[in-house]
């Protein structure tokens, strides 16, 4: 089996593991408070993410962490997994996962946005067809079957659900500064992203844990939606001869998480999430090709 075949592999198992994402949110959200889900996964993810460091023979890395690189990983757990994750919770536990799931998605637009908010990025007139594009999705997805009325069923919710793209894309903006060890920056991410959600579960709900079908949902998150998926994804990086030959296969992953939302949720699919779900990526595949384009120019 040749590398790049290895890289397809490991790349298709990703996706397949963050499609089944949406259906344990609701399986863990009907009978634990979202921030339960997120603190249980988060800590999951943590325990992970550390057994991942000491098979690789890097735990020692952990211990060369300056002061600022504490203050950035402080700083960018507080958007992922903190703000990030309690947001689109939220919007799961009162939206269909057909709608929540495909919203969250626009984040790949939302970041080109932020690049030329935040470090001066320049727009096209592509950059711009694809915002328009994919946010017709949006609001093609939120009628939830009632396009003909043009009417947003639940705002709240369409609204957290597509906002939390932004927290993911600032997220990703952080990130991208930090050069450090990738599995190191997601330790410490997930290090503090427990300490400042044990506090809002403090607040907000409880401590109080009965083992149950959502609790292992809630497992499953931790290890398969933050912790080893991951890994995974940046193994098929590493193998693949460029980002570019398995990066689209990503695409695949609301389509097939539309799969397990009906057969595994019991969710009847609405036209309209088919249809919205076809623009996101549209969108999405637009601003890819002008971001190409602008990149060749420049070479």
């Amino acid at each position: 089996m040749t590398k790049q075949s290895r890289a397809y592999i490991a790349a298709l198992a990703s996706v397949l593991l963050w499609s089944t994402a949406a259906t344990a949110f609701k399986i863990s959200l009907r009978e634990l408070h979202f921030t339960q889900l997120l603190f249980i996964a988060s800590v999951v993810s943590l325990l992970a993410l550390g057994f991942l460091l000491a098979i690789q023979g890097k735990l020692k890395l952990l211990s060369h962490t300056s002061p600022a690189q504490y203050a950035q990983s402080a700083m960018a757990a507080f958007l992922n997994p903190f703000a990030y994750y309690l947001v689109l919770l939220k919007a799961y536990s009162i939206l269909p996962a057909q709608i929540a799931q495909p919203l969250n998605y626009t984040w790949p637009i939302v970041l080109v946005l932020l690049a030329a908010l935040i470090l001066k990025q320049r727009l096209n007139k592509y950059h711009l067809i694809a915002l328009v594009v994919s946010f017709s999705g949006v609001f093609v997805i939120s009628t939830q079957g009632n396009l003909a009325n043009y009417h947003i069923e639940n705002p709240l919710g369409v609204f957290l659900a597509a906002g939390s793209s932004i927290l993911w894309a600032l997220f990703w903006i952080i990130n991208m500064k930090d050069k450090r060890n990738e599995i190191i920056k997601l330790f410490y991410n997930f290090l503090f992203g427990s300490v400042y959600t044990g506090i809002a579960v403090f607040i907000f709900s409880d401590f109080h844990f009965v083992l149950s079908t959502s609790i292992y949902a809630a497992i499953y998150v931790g290890l398969f939606e933050m912790g080893f998926t991951f890994a995974l994804w940046l193994i098929a990086l590493q193998l693949s001869d460029t980002a570019s030959k398995i990066s689209n296969l990503v695409f695949l992953s609301p389509f097939m998480s539309l799969i397990f939302i009906h057969f595994i949720l019991g969710e009847t699919l609405y036209y309209t999430t088919y249809i919205g779900i076809v623009l996101i990526i549209t969108g999405i595949i637009i601003q890819q090709m002008a971001s190409k384009s602008k990149s060749r120019i420049k070479e």
